[in-house]
């Protein structure tokens, strides 16, 4: 039986309109997230001139292939003294190094050559299909004259199909189809800068410490604020009950009238 939409109550019309809108929605969610890039991400803050733990975070776009091997080229006008793999689970990791035109100087002595290229193989494992995998690195020194480090990474899948991410994004422009993975640098706070593989961490910790007691006497006033919200609900509500009994009283007295 056919029912015209002039006849459905107003209610579910606006319950039907409200559900596809946010079907649309999720649609247009889930399609965003099927295209997710490689990227690398601090794990606190990369301040120039000082060290940092990152991951490499590598996605598995390819709902048929496995990635089996991921690649990650380091910049050579801004060259790094120091890049250390973390070992990972079930992956191979080669290391390689390429000699410097202009050498480093790092704690009074000069640097030749620096690492040029990691290399993850899968050995035992691999990122399937809706997975990804978080290769952790430590960097330093980072450089201090410049506000970001472009990586370049090459995804090899176990059907031979090669995902190249070594497009550089350009401020002002729209996105790369294929955008490299960037690590963005910070000022140097001079304050735990030159501890190394430490000192980003180390900073932020100390900043937490410092504000600790506000954050405290923050919470008991948001505590003490809800505890007086949920006094002055729980009085309204029993106003609200007492309306509705006495509403009925009248209807009830009325009918029978």
């Amino acid at each position: 039986m056919n029912v015209s939409r002039a006849f459905l109550p107003r209610t579910f019309v606006s319950r039907a309109a409200v559900a596809t809108g946010v079907a649309a929605s999720s649609v247009l969610l889930l399609s965003g997230t099927a295209f997710a890039h490689v990227t690398v991400q601090p794990q606190g803050q990369a301040a120039q001139g000082g060290y940092a733990t990152v991951n490499l975070k590598v996605p598995n776009e390819s709902d048929t292939a496995s990635t089996v091997k991921v690649e990650l080229s380091f910049p050579t006008d801004h060259p790094l003294a120091s890049v250390m793999p973390q070992p990972v689970p079930g992956w191979k990791i080669e290391v390689a190094k390429a000699k410097l035109a202009k050498p480093l100087e790092m704690e009074g002595s000069k640097i030749n050559e620096a690492v040029s290229k990691v290399t993850w193989t899968a050995d035992g494992s691999k990122i399937g299909p809706g997975q990804f995998q978080q290769f952790p690195l430590s960097l330093g020194q980072l450089p201090e004259d410049t506000d970001r480090i472009v990586l370049k990474a090459v995804q090899t899948y176990d059907n031979n199909e090669v995902a190249r991410w070594i497009e550089e994004p350009k401020d002002g422009a729209a996105e790369p189809e294929n955008p490299a993975p960037v690590l963005k640098l910070s000022a140097a706070t001079g304050e735990g800068d030159d501890d190394h593989h430490g000192g980003a961490a180390k900073g932020a910790d100390d900043k937490g410490d410092e504000h600790g007691d506000k954050a405290g006497e923050h919470n008991e006033a948001a505590a003490s604020s809800t505890d007086n919200a949920a006094r002055v609900l729980g009085v309204v509500g029993i106003v609200v009950g007492l309306a509705g009994v006495a509403f009925g009283v009248l209807a009830g007295r009325r009918r029978s009238a």
